[in-house]
């Protein structure tokens, strides 16, 4: 987990952010991408990147992370503020829900590539990087 810079008060509200050259940083962002109005019923994710490195924030609402390495280990992570990030190295299969008002923010550190994919959980499992 990140914690982000919390800048405001309770009477004007809060500003988070990240910007090139932060320390918390751990990559350069070639990517941002949202999701929103994802059903409460609905499991997303359901793969691994091979390379590709992830921060992500829940901007509104809660969203629930099972991160699973290759040995199986699972671990379970909420996000439900927007000054904090979970930082999602490549070599992690997801599996995410989301609250009825969760939208989901995603600094990525590549453009989008179908080839660093796993869709399969039995795969994933198998792969050795």
């Amino acid at each position: 987990m990140i914690e982000l810079p919390r800048i405001g008060d309770p009477s004007l509200g809060y500003i988070s952010l990240m910007q090139d050259g932060d320390p918390a940083l751990p990559f350069a962002v070639k990517r941002v991408y949202w999701t929103y109005f994802t059903p409460n019923h609905v499991e997303r994710g359901n793969h691994a990147h091979l390379r590709l490195e992830q921060i992500i924030v829940a901007v509104s609402g809660i969203i629930d992370f099972t991160l699973i390495d290759r040995k199986g280990k699972r671990q379970e992570f909420t996000l439900d503020t927007p000054d904090k990030g979970l930082y999602i190295p490549g070599g992690y299969w997801r599996e995410i829900r989301f609250s009825h008002n969760a939208v989901l923010l995603c600094l990525a550190s590549d453009i989008y590539d179908e080839g660093d994919y796993i869709r399969d959980l039995n795969l994933f499992l198998k792969s050795e990087s």
